[in-house]
């Protein structure tokens, strides 16, 4: 039989490959996460039909002559460039933007996969659509251990978070270092920049909210700086929601416009208040230069008593699940993990989206998203398929063509032999 007839057959098959790759990536144009594959060829063993002979006695020498026996399907690659982002706007949808998978358990196996459309189950358990649990890290008091083994994320609804009283309150802004026209005057005629007070929200151990007053006023010493108009001192005094003064003042002592410890440094936090309202001023942006007196409460700690009763909740581009509990308060509920491998062309395909390593992909090496190697993630959005359908449609017609090609060298083959076979008659 003619040689030309296997290669024909040949032919026919690896471009009938090519055609069922070409269409199932077509067929995945839509598909969250699909990298689109490509079809490499090369030829099969070639029959030696005269050896190659080397120069001698003035001869030159004579080249091999081969046949080729046809072609096969060298290997099936991956294309894993980044597809474009679909924005969703649902909180559960996320996008890698870079390198890595996301890390789901089918069973005791872990699979990896670029599509994130993930919500949380009626058990509070972030899962893919298929219902393959999704893998990360739990938080505890709002702290996620990123050093342990990945393993489910639950969302503990009906979670409290304890009250806190408030111990520190942050304060911004200016205190003016003007003259005082009148030292026994000291409102000036109505316009008080030398006095000024700040209510201040606070709680206390049970969660209750108060409203403590915080009074700045010029000290005398302070209110004359013709001496040297860079300096000022101010006298700082605290009172309870009935007025009545909390024993614990305070002195600020400004130098250059900034609070001044005295010896040349910058004092940070003054305390007010005593016993449970006791209070830590962190005052170390407050200035005091000419102009108005506008000092504030910029931020305080301490917090309500709150439950998590929602599943309302933010993803961060390190992947990190911030809850809303019912006070207000924000707090990392749990993160989700990301493996990388030295080879992703060496990971096999098992449906749903999802891939599984293999000898030859490496092990997974897993962190947090937006650490050395990772990807960061994108909330509210989904990474489309990277199916180029130009391309793709450009390879249905070579795939044909080479179809039509290869099938009529087995009709030629065929018209050879019928040649032969009508020899003897």
């Amino acid at each position: 039989m003619l040689r030309s007839l296997y290669s024909g057959i040949s032919g026919l098959h690896a471009h009938q490959q090519m055609m069922d790759v070409t269409g199932n990536n077509i067929a995945n144009v839509n598909t969250v996460g699909y990298k689109a594959s490509q079809v490499q060829f090369q030829d099969t063993l070639s029959q030696m039909v005269g050896a190659a002979g080397a120069p001698q006695n003035g001869q030159a020498g004579t080249n091999p002559a081969q046949v080729g026996l046809g072609v096969r399907v060298a290997g099936i690659s991956q294309n894993f460039s980044q597809g474009s982002a679909q924005t969703t706007g649902k909180s559960g949808d996320m996008m890698i933007q870079g390198d890595g998978f996301f890390i789901t358990r089918s069973g005791n196996e872990s699979l990896y996969t670029r599509a994130g459309s993930f919500f949380f189950d009626a058990n509070g358990l972030l899962t893919t659509t298929t219902g393959e649990p999704v893998q990360g890290w739990t938080a505890k008091d709002g702290v996620v251990n990123a050093a342990g083994k990945p393993d489910d994320i639950r969302m503990p609804l009906g979670a409290t978070i304890p009250p806190k009283a408030t111990t520190t309150v942050t304060l911004k802004g200016n205190l003016s270092s003007d003259k005082i026209p009148d030292p026994n005057n000291p409102d000036n005629g109505g316009v008080n920049d030398y006095e000024t007070t700040i209510p201040v929200k606070v709680y206390d151990a049970q969660g209750g909210t108060h409203t403590v007053t915080a009074t700045f006023k010029r000290s005398p010493v302070g209110y004359d700086n013709t001496t040297d108009p860079t300096t000022s001192t101010w006298a700082v005094s605290l009172s309870d929601e009935n007025g009545n003064p909390i024993a614990g003042d305070a002195t600020i002592n400004f130098s250059n416009g900034k609070p001044s410890d005295g010896s040349g440094g910058v004092q940070r936090t003054i305390t007010l208040g005593s016993g449970t309202s006791q209070y830590t001023v962190d005052i170390s942006d407050v200035t005091s230069y000419s102009g108005l007196s506008d000092a504030r409460v910029f931020e305080t700690d301490g917090q309500t008593a709150g439950a998590l009763t929602s599943l309302s909740y933010t993803v961060s581009d390190t992947g990190q699940i911030v809850g809303v509990y019912s006070n207000g308060l924000k707090q990392v509920l749990g993160q989700v993990a990301m493996a990388t491998f030295k080879n992703v062309d060496g990971l096999e395909k098992v449906g749903n989206s999802m891939y599984r390593s293999t000898v030859n992909s490496g092990y997974a090496q897993v962190g947090q998203p937006g650490s050395a190697g990772m990807g960061q993630v994108i909330s509210g959005a989904l990474e489309m398929s990277n199916v180029d359908l130009a391309q793709e449609f450009t390879n249905l017609v070579v795939a044909q063509r080479g179809f039509q090609a290869n099938s009529r060298i087995i009709t030629t083959s065929d018209e050879i032999l019928q040649e032969l076979v009508s020899m003897k008659r």
